[in-house]
């Protein structure tokens, strides 16, 4: 906890001091590292031996064109599930045939817009079928089902199963079926996803009761599994990876099986996001005051919820190291101490009650592992300038890829 052990076992700033960082480019950032952005690309890329296997990043967990361009070097393709988020992948070189379109209660323009585009769309309810049929008759279609598996850290990432709004339940399979024969749809896929921050043995129980529910329908093209694979946030608490490849071997076993009662070598896809993004990134912030409130302590940041939304969404675990004046590491004395931002609201916090060394003004934090839903989920409350993002590049230098905001943008002057 006092060593800044994590980005130094990493070799996260190739030789690079945040406080330098800081000091020409202004606090907060966010700060990228190309080389593990990479290697986690290709470990989702090797995840499977199944040979008709596709990776598509969820995009929304971060959307700089910059690290999309890198994702698309590296074989994979996109999920989006906005037109903005299409736009975005089609800025860094994403083609029709690499993109899908997955959205969730969709007006017809959007759909439209995904229609004339020649996009794969997903839609989740009968409402939503229904309206893409009559805007598109005798198109193809994918469908996302909820088979009843859901899970993750937190009620509010859990998206299969009782108690959310997504997918198709199998009840209604049979409707889903008219309504195809009605608009003469043709379904090529199906997919489902069951929440965030699963550990694989969820993910594998999921798979399960998609392939169970694929045999309802003949000749698809696709099924997609879905994605949320965990990566460890409390790795200063000894929180250990995924085993990627002990869980590839458990998916793959289900791929083969299924691909040979069903007839085919049907593709598989599935749509890791949080763990393509979020290790490669860190939050670099700094402590502005140090205050007690009775009994309980503030390190006040510069850091908000208008930054980074987890925390205050979701009770999100994030680990931070300290980077003092000089490079000295902080002493052995530790305190109990909140690590707070800077907005109005009571909720705005970036850790709890977090044993920390003793913070002193002017320190500098990284907040670890912030890639996958900082900058994406970030506002502009309070009229906050969003940070800007810098990027580490493989042969260790460093660049500027999306600038801070400017007030003239913020206040849309005309």
């Amino acid at each position: 906890m006092i060593a800044n052990h994590v980005t130094q076992s990493m070799n996260f700033y190739q030789g690079h001091d945040p406080r330098a960082i800081l000091a020409a480019y202004g606090s907060p950032l966010y700060l990228y590292n190309e080389r593990i952005l990479r290697e986690r690309c290709r470990h989702m890329m090797g995840l499977c031996k199944y040979p008709n296997f596709r990776v598509n990043y969820a995009l929304k967990a971060n959307t700089n064109l910059h690290l999309l361009a890198i994702a698309r070097e590296e074989g994979l393709c996109v999920d989006a599930s906005s037109p903005g988020e299409v736009m975005a992948a089609e800025a860094a070189g994403y083609t029709a045939d690499k993109i899908m379109f997955i959205v969730n209660n969709a007006p017809s323009n959007e759909l439209q817009f995904a229609i004339d585009r020649g996009l794969t769309v997903s839609v989740d309810s009968l409402s939503q079928l229904d309206m893409f049929g009559q805007l598109n008759p005798g198109g193809k279609i994918c469908l996302r089902f909820n088979p009843g598996v859901g899970g993750g850290h937190h009620e509010k990432v859990v998206t299969g199963g009782d108690g959310t709004k997504f997918g198709i339940t199998l009840e209604h399979v049979a409707q889903v079926k008219s309504l195809l024969t009605k608009h003469k749809l043709r379904l090529i896929g199906i997919n489902h996803h069951i929440g965030s921050l699963n550990w694989g043995e969820l993910f594998v129980e999921g798979e399960k009761a998609l392939l169970k529910l694929a045999y309802e329908f003949e000749n698809l093209e696709f099924i997609d599994l879905g994605g949320g694979f965990a990566i460890p946030y409390n790795k200063q608490g000894g929180e250990q990876p995924l085993d990627i490849a002990a869980l590839g071997e458990k998916i793959d076993k289900y791929l083969y099986r299924f691909a040979e009662k069903y007839g085919k070598q049907i593709q598989f896809i599935i749509e890791p996001g949080r763990y393509v993004v979020a290790e490669c990134g860190v939050l670099l912030g700094t402590v502005n005051a140090i205050k007690a409130n009775g009994q309980i302590r503030y390190a006040g940041t510069d850091m908000g919820f208008s930054v980074l939304a987890r925390p205050t969404l979701y009770d999100s675990h994030h680990d931070i190291e300290i980077y003092r004046e000089g490079g000295a590491e902080p002493g052995p004395d530790t305190e109990i101490i909140n690590i707070v931002g800077n907005q109005c609201e009571s909720g705005d916090y970036i850790a709890k009650n977090r044993k920390m060394p003793q913070l002193q003004e002017g320190d500098i934090l990284g907040v670890l592992d912030a890639g996958a839903y900082g900058y994406s989920m970030s506002s502009q409350y309070n009229l906050r300038l969003r940070p800007p993002e810098l990027l580490i590049q493989e042969n260790g230098e460093l660049r500027l890829i999306r600038n801070r905001d400017t007030y003239e943008a913020v206040l849309g002057r005309m």
